[in-house]
């Protein structure tokens, strides 16, 4: 059995699958299979994929979504550390051997979360682990910064971005896989929710680096549709009744703020998105709230924590 899984959600995206199976193909570690989750692709996917006999594919037949390719890759995948990775991305060779050692050396640690860089600037952040505000808002720590060295140290962070996300099969076991209903966008923080508010430990590694096409396989007025959404959704599910208490004003604010920002530009395709999207999140409320007991009843970490990854540097030092 392969020691890691990293599973590819792909959705016609065979333009980008060279160089990410080719830079697979370059690791310096090599204990880990790769699999392919198709959306139903109609483009020249399935050709380019002949090219890489090593890879398993799994045709679904239809766009599932990302959320749906990637809980048929993690149901179908071996490996004991299983790790997303976008189709759009390139690997260094040694990010397998980075992750690895990271579950080794940690058994608290039941995520990871890679260096990502800007595929066309490298010297350029996406990411450096995700982190989420007291107003409940999601960003990228780093990102557009330089990479002049001031993430260079593991520390524990929030949220691993789900475009390379390294997981526990174990932690996923115990949290459960994404959520089907976010479909597309924000279903890594939710995930990210469920397994900081049950004690498991989410990693950055610096040494393990990505390079992202940053928007190549998303954006637009779709992605501004489930963005609007599915923050309300990962709220309502997951934001825990004392930091309400605490920053109630602060999550308002944020989500009247989006609410006016697309409203006044409500001629433009992505606004009126966001606006069909913050009304499909309220409807979805009720659904949310069914699944918001069982998160919160297996809470084992107090508001002091989460408000230490609340805060900049958005990062807790390893001990």
């Amino acid at each position: 059995m392969a020691q890691i899984s990293v599973i590819i959600p792909n959705w016609n995206g065979a333009q980008h699958l060279p160089d990410c199976l080719d830079s697979l193909r370059r690791q310096t570690f090599d204990d880990f299979e790769t699999l392919v989750v198709d959306n139903g692709s109609t483009d020249a996917s399935f050709d380019v994929l002949a090219r890489y006999p090593e890879v398993r594919v799994l045709a679904l037949g239809k766009n599932r979504g990302f959320t749906g390719a990637c809980n048929a890759g993690f149901q179908a995948a071996a490996g004991d550390i299983q790790v997303l990775l976008n189709n759009d991305t390139e690997v260094d060779a040694h990010w397998l051997a980075a992750l690895a050692p990271a579950f080794a050396v940690h058994p608290e640690v039941g995520f990871v979360a890679s260096k990502m860089l800007l595929f066309d600037r490298r010297d350029t952040f996406h990411t450096a682990g995700d982190y989420v505000t007291p107003d409940g808002s999601a960003h990228n720590r780093g990102v557009w910064q330089k990479d002049e060295g001031q993430y260079d140290h593991p520390a524990y962070v929030f949220s691993a971005c789900g475009g390379s996300a390294a997981y526990r099969r174990t932690m996923l076991e115990a949290t459960g896989l994404l959520d089907d209903d976010f479909f597309f966008s924000m279903e890594d923080v939710d995930l990210a929710w469920r397994a900081q508010l049950a004690g498991w430990r989410c990693l950055y590694a610096p040494s393990g680096v990505v390079y992202h096409k940053l928007k190549a396989s998303g954006g637009g007025a779709t992605a501004s549709y489930y963005d609007g959404r599915n923050r309300i959704y990962v709220l309502v599910k997951n934001y825990p009744g004392d930091l309400w208490r605490a920053h109630r004003g602060e999550v308002l604010n944020a989500q009247w703020s989006i609410v006016w920002e697309a409203l006044k530009a409500w001629r433009g395709k992505a606004a009126r998105a966001t606006l069909r999207g913050v009304l499909a999140g309220l409807g979805g409320m009720a659904r949310m709230r069914r699944k918001r007991r069982a998160i919160q009843e297996a809470r084992t970490v107090d508001r002091a924590y989460l408000e230490r990854l609340m805060t900049p540097p958005y990062e807790i030092p390893l001990t």
